[in-house]
């Protein structure tokens, strides 16, 4: 199986693809969303209501872990090699848009265990969006 260009192809100086970059600074600002939340989300850590984070994005507790978590295995695909970050970019941008468009119908329901609300639902659709795209070498000039 050929590898993509996304996979092999260095950028700048530091010997990571741009994979890996995305993968790096996606998974640390979802692990200081992740921290950050727990400031705000009081004693609710499950369910429907929660806390505002930066006074718009809704969180309780089990969705600052769920952020810890999306933010190591992003960083830990970034340290491990190009295509597990690819791999990961792709999966969790995947997961992400389809929590994107499925948030809007599970919002305020019992389904609703980690406190959505729609600049949830945005912000979800445009991480999707972005790490599926990095994911696929959108916009990388290809050499195959």
């Amino acid at each position: 199986m050929a590898s993509r260009a996304s996979d092999v192809r260095s950028t700048g100086t530091t010997g990571k693809t741009l994979n890996q970059k995305v993968g790096l600074v996606f998974g640390a600002v979802y692990i200081l969303v992740g921290l950050l939340g727990f400031t705000v989300s009081g004693g609710n850590f499950v369910g429907s209501e929660g806390g505002l984070l930066l006074g718009i994005f809704e969180v309780n507790g089990l969705h600052n872990i769920v952020h810890l978590a999306i933010g190591a295995a992003l960083i830990g695909a970034a340290l491990s090699s190009a295509a597990a970050s690819r791999g990961v970019n792709m999966t969790i941008g995947a997961v992400y848009l389809a929590l994107g468009v499925l948030g809007w119908f599970i919002q305020d329901t019992a389904l609703d265990i980690v406190a959505l609300n729609a600049a949830d639902h945005l912000l979800h659709l445009a991480s999707g969006i972005l790490l599926i795209a990095v994911a696929r070498g959108v916009g990388e000039n290809r050499t195959a």
